[in-house]
């Protein structure tokens, strides 16, 4: 129903129910009754337009009144008191809802400021390596969930964060951003990923439940490597001559449970891609509960020649499997080295 409609639609309600008193001069007119109108209007009209109903309800209201020969009495005080009341309640009510309103606007408007400052869209070159990135929370009501990511170009070259905080709601929110904002300030003072993620689970573990946690993978990029460190995450998978996850050779438990992290390096050839997501694209399932063949699906996706259109091909087969909305959160991250660059030391 569009604007017009629904400014018609209160006043004709109004009208009918007027009717009798305006036709029949005999029938007393029912006032509170009219108030239904404005109390209508109020649900999907601002509040001057809520006002300009109430106006017309309390023409059509005089207009009964003199077709029934009303007389003044205490009858006819309480009936045009109850119909004054509802026309003021609606206009009260239509004004709290247009603040109510405003308020869920800037309440988007922080959440997508929120998302871009924790989560920076990328598409760009770092150190000699291509970075894309693409994100999506499947909940209507925040553009930012509990999967997170971030990068950084460090003096032991470029290392990136890929992580998912348990849970959901503004706890994972919260803890997702105070996993980003740890590493922001510690990736470039740790000497090594491993270093790197027990000063991170030593930063969060007092702010965490008891049963709260992040799984998270870190990668640091050299010249024709990339070393790793996994706590507890889906294993990277590197595409290129061959597909294949690089899975640890020594599991870790995730941030927060005071892991006990091992580096392991990987080498790169010349065209390899490495792909960092989280558990929205294995767990994704089709309507008749079949996983997501994630191997199958990344051959194809990740032989686009533009990561972004790489990243573009599997989110759409994943939304394809699916059959419609994720109703998980994802983040996927690839990586693609251009060039041979020497970490600089200090």
């Amino acid at each position: 129903m569009n604007g017009g409609r629904r400014l018609l639609a209160a006043p004709v309600g109004c009208l009918l129910a007027a009717t009798p008193g305006l036709l029949i001069g005999r029938v007393q007119p029912i006032l509170p009754l009219l108030a239904i109108g404005p109390l209508m209007a109020s649900t999907f009209l601002s509040a001057r337009r809520t006002f300009l109903v109430c106006c017309w309800t309390v023409l059509i209201a005089l207009a009964a009144g003199l077709g029934a020969g009303t007389q003044l009495s205490a009858g006819f005080a309480v009936r045009w008191g109850g119909l004054l009341l509802g026309c003021a309640c609606s206009v009260y009510a239509a004004w709290q809802r247009g603040r109510l309103r405003e308020r869920l606007t800037q309440v988007r408007e922080v959440a997508r400021i929120t998302q871009e400052a924790i989560l920076r869209p990328v598409s760009r070159t770092l150190s000699g390596t291509h970075v894309s990135t693409r994100y999506h929370c499947a909940h209507r009501e925040s553009s930012v969930g509990g999967d997170l990511y971030d990068l950084a170009v460090t003096p032991y070259g470029l290392r990136v964060l890929v992580g998912d905080a348990r849970g959901h709601g503004l706890d994972a929110l919260r803890t997702a951003a105070d996993t980003v904002t740890g590493f922001r300030e510690l990736v470039s003072t740790a000497p090594d990923l491993t270093s790197l993620a027990k000063a991170l689970d030593a930063r969060l573990s007092p702010g965490l439940g008891p049963e709260d946690f992040v799984t998270a993978v870190l990668a640091e990029f050299g010249p024709g490597e990339v070393r790793l460190v996994n706590c507890g995450h889906p294993a990277p998978l590197r595409s290129g001559q061959r597909l294949e996850l690089l899975e640890p050779l020594v599991p870790a438990l995730p941030l927060g449970l005071h892991p006990d992290p091992h580096q392991y390096r990987v080498r790169l050839q010349p065209g390899d891609r490495l792909l960092l997501y989280t558990n929205g694209l294995t767990e994704a399932r089709a309507p008749d509960d079949t996983p997501f063949a994630l191997l199958t699906e990344c051959a194809t996706a990740l032989d686009e020649p533009i990561p972004d259109a790489a990243l573009h091909t599997l989110y759409d087969r994943l939304l394809a499997h699916t059959g419609g909305a994720l109703t998980d959160d994802l983040a996927l991250v690839l990586c693609q080295p251009t060039e041979v660059v020497a970490p600089v030391r200090v």
